[in-house]
């Protein structure tokens, strides 16, 4: 799972307040304090699972040699439809250590080329 990039999805208001405050600090993330991240392959069931609701979201890939040594593999808990172990970061994430940002607009929520060919199986 290390040297694996990780993803951030937050809405427009989430991206709004963030930057204004300098770093990610969401309802959910609060309340189970730590940083909800997906990975290539987790981001197209996160996206429907979390923001079905939103007609547009952002994405942001982190710096990943700066955050990854302080990424916790976990996996969800027992009552939730995921499987698998997902990456939590407990901490700030700055909005300096975000490497890059995409805005996603619904339509199936069309991800970058790049990600979706991360997500192919070797």
């Amino acid at each position: 799972m290390k040297n694996q990039n990780v993803y951030k999805i937050l809405s427009i208001r989430e991206w709004d307040e963030a930057q204004q405050l300098g770093y990610i600090n969401t309802d959910l993330d609060k309340k189970d304090g730590f940083i909800h991240f997906s990975n290539a392959n987790q981001l197209a069931a996160s996206l429907e699972l979390y923001f079905s609701d939103h007609e547009e979201v952002i994405l942001l890939l982190p710096k990943m040699k700066k955050i990854e040594s302080y990424l916790k593999y976990e996996p969800t808990d027992a009552g939730t439809k995921r499987k698998g172990f997902f990456a939590h970061l407990y901490g700030n994430l700055m909005i300096e250590d975000v490497e890059k940002s995409w805005s996603i607009k619904r339509g199936a929520f069309q991800l970058p080329l790049s990600i979706l060919l991360e997500a192919e199986p070797v």
